[in-house]
């Protein structure tokens, strides 16, 4: 038996990236730095549970609008973490 798996992927990816790519104005430290806005990303994601899908319509239909909610508001919490983390390493990396 042959499965294909290439359309599993983590909802939280994209939508962490596309919040990243929002925000990162924000941060001009870290703006121009594609490396660190990689890294914001990883933190964030490791902050986030799972949610593992195979069409975007499976995150819609499958949860409540308060758990769509909960899971925007989990997210974006994560990634302002993930900014002040990040932007806080490399300041004490640059110090010394």
């Amino acid at each position: 038996m042959s499965a294909d798996f290439t359309t599993v992927r983590n909802h939280n990816e994209r939508a962490v990236f596309d919040t990243v790519r929002q925000l990162a104005p924000q941060y001009p430290g870290l703006v121009h730095d594609a490396e660190l806005l990689a890294d914001v990303a990883c933190v964030a994601l490791n902050r986030l549970a799972p949610r593992y899908i195979r069409h975007e319509v499976d995150f819609v239909f499958y949860l409540s609008e308060r758990e769509r909610s909960e899971s925007e508001r989990h997210l974006a919490e994560a990634v302002e973490y993930a900014f002040g983390f990040v932007q806080a390493r490399t300041a004490m990396k640059a110090r010394g």
